[in-house]
């Protein structure tokens, strides 16, 4: 098994700026593309960036030029720089990677708990 923990989250104003970090631990053999979603109240859960094991990034048309994913695979972490933060980035943000946790195992999915962000004055 594969556990995904969150951090960085809280209550920060317009403008201004969090980092999001996500650490995976467990049974690890080989990991995929890692990644950050998002769930704002009363809407369905998206995709806000991601990013392969090579580096090749993706964003949320919404997030594209305010919000970087990166990732460090000697430490299995995943971070999201989030900056010029908008009322409308508000939601709990969700951590996300493919695994292998052994040879003869596929893939799997697994997701952290989330962390609130909330943006307000």
């Amino acid at each position: 098994q594969v556990q995904l923990v969150e951090s960085g989250g809280g209550l920060v104003q317009p403008g201004g700026s969090l980092r999001l970090s996500c650490a995976a631990s467990g049974t690890i053999f080989s990991t995929n593309t890692m990644g950050w979603y998002r769930q704002a109240p009363g809407k369905q859960r998206g995709l806000v960036a991601h990013i392969t094991s090579g580096g090749s990034t993706n964003y949320a048309d919404s997030v594209k030029g305010r919000f970087t994913i990166s990732r460090d695979n000697a430490k299995n972490m995943v971070y999201l720089q989030m900056n010029d933060l908008k009322p409308e980035d508000t939601a709990v943000y969700y951590c996300s990677g493919i695994f292998q946790t052994l040879p003869s195992r596929p893939l799997v999915a697994y997701w952290g708990q989330g962390t609130q962000v909330t943006v307000s004055s």
